[in-house]
């Protein structure tokens, strides 16, 4: 049976967000410790495509379920895991993307929610920092250690945003946290 679509990201308000996101449920990814199976042929790439064996997954149910087992490991590296097995898998920088944005609310009381490639749907906030490196590079957190490279577009939305808030550093506003759009040091 077909999965249906997800639904229009830019028709939803944050209270739908947010009550997808806490719908979207799980594997208890972190409660798994199996043994380390070796390598699981996949990468995912810079701009979030996932590939195995070098081929691109063209399948965007499989990359959807594929993430939903994706854990990062205390030394940094992210593997695929099972009950049963676990892969290491390359992450070129972070495994998902933010793609696009919806804001609601002005000053402190802006809540931004990020729909990523996966579709996941990730309001920023105290539990879902943004960050800003140079390049400019900003991430999203995602859970448990894995994070989101927003994409070029949405960060010129939040740019516009912090510029024209009149924050100082220039910043934005989400669920009652600030981001300075700065690099962190």
């Amino acid at each position: 049976m077909p999965t249906p679509p997800p639904p229009d990201f830019a028709s939803l308000s944050l209270a739908e967000i947010a009550r997808l996101a806490a719908e979207h449920r799980l594997p208890p990814v972190e409660s798994w410790n199996p043994e380390h199976c070796g390598p699981s042929d996949m990468r995912i790439a810079r701009d979030g495509t996932w590939f195995h064996q070098g081929s691109p997954i063209g399948r965007a149910a499989m990359v959807k379920l594929f993430s939903t087992i994706l854990r990062r490991e205390p030394d940094g590296s992210f593997v695929l895991v099972t009950p049963v097995e676990k892969l290491d898998i390359e992450v070129e920088d972070a495994p998902f993307q933010a793609v696009e944005l919806k804001v609601e609310g002005e000053g402190e009381r802006m809540r931004l929610a990020f729909r990523l490639n996966t579709d996941d749907l990730v309001t920023a906030g105290p539990e879902h920092q943004l960050r800003f490196e140079e390049g400019p590079r900003p991430y999203l957190h995602v859970r448990r250690g894995l994070e989101a490279l927003v994409a070029r577009s949405v960060y010129y939305e939040l740019a516009q945003i912090a510029l024209s808030n009149g924050s100082e550093p220039p910043g934005v506003w989400s669920n009652g946290a600030f981001f300075a759009l700065e690099p962190q040091a």
